[in-house]
């Protein structure tokens, strides 16, 4: 009686490890989709008002980016310059 237990046991293993093997691969179709970069902004409009732009910035320009970048690292970031 424990041995047909046993092998149903064993059986049950084999088939769950087995199984794990059977996946298929995850591929894209459509080939490596590149994203655009950071300071092209989220439309072709400049000063488009939504929330996620800051007013006066151009779209695609990209030293006004990384100015802001770094505004916001000093200002917001910075434990120093907070507290003080």
């Amino acid at each position: 009686m424990k041995r047909q237990g046993l092998i149903v046991v064993g059986a049950a293993l084999v088939a769950t490890c087995l199984a794990g093997c059977g996946e298929k691969p995850q591929t894209n179709a459509q080939g490596v989709k590149h994203d655009a970069v950071p300071w092209s902004g989220t439309g072709t409009k400049e000063n488009a008002g939504t929330v996620f732009t800051a007013p006066d910035w151009k779209v695609g320009d990209k030293t006004a980016w990384q100015q802001q970048l770094k505004t916001r690292t000093q200002n917001g970031q910075n434990e120093y310059n907070k507290e003080n």
